[in-house]
């Protein structure tokens, strides 16, 4: 997949971080969406990057939302691949691929007492409907055949092992727990098994 834009652009976070990155947009991905990656730190020929697939959230990333931890996750990768040198990869998958609308309504359901799971199903969606087949294609193309990944899910490190990047090492995001985001969290870990600490 050829690269179609390589801009730089000053980042700044709420908190007063604040790093560069190079963002490289792509012609050609498998699904036709605009996803990015974000080249931070130092990426040089051989080095095996640190990358991260952060599935766009709307409520979290822009809003705050506390209902999730997709905010805290994508600020605590920013800075930790500007340390090491990487890739974040901003995925336009929405709700886990069921996008912000049926998120929204999914939310509601929660409110009735369903966790994140039960209502998407509820809504006729699968537990989670990304496909990492567009991602595989970015990192074929910036030459990261080989990366170390960061995440706390253990289906990403999968599809992207079957879709031909050897993934080295998977390293775990933080935990980033509240009052407003435990049961989230903790249904997760129930039902895709992801690596998360919760206190008991």
């Amino acid at each position: 997949m050829p690269v179609r834009t390589r801009v730089t652009v000053p980042l700044e976070f709420a908190d007063g971080y604040s790093t560069t990155a190079e963002v490289i947009t792509f012609t050609g991905l498998a699904d036709g969406k605009e996803h990015l990656a974000l080249a931070l730190g130092s990426v040089t020929a051989g080095d095996v990057p640190l990358v991260r697939m952060h599935s766009e959230c709307m409520t979290g990333d822009v809003f705050g939302s506390q209902r999730c931890d997709c905010g805290p996750q994508l600020r605590e990768a920013v800075e930790r691949i500007a340390t090491t040198g990487g890739y974040l990869l901003y995925l336009r998958q929405e709700g886990r691929g069921i996008g912000l609308y049926a998120k929204l309504d999914a939310y509601a359901l929660q409110d009735l007492g369903m966790d994140t799971y039960e209502a998407n199903r509820a809504l006729g969606h699968a537990d989670d409907e990304r496909d990492y087949t567009a991602a595989a294609q970015m990192l074929a193309t910036l030459g990261a055949d080989e990366i170390d990944l960061l995440t706390n899910n253990p289906d990403k490190s999968q599809q992207l092992r079957d879709l031909g990047i050897s993934v080295r090492s998977v390293r775990a995001t933080g935990v980033h727990a509240s009052s407003a985001n435990v049961r989230y969290l903790q249904a997760k870990v129930a039902h895709t098994q992801h690596t998360i600490e919760l206190a008991s």
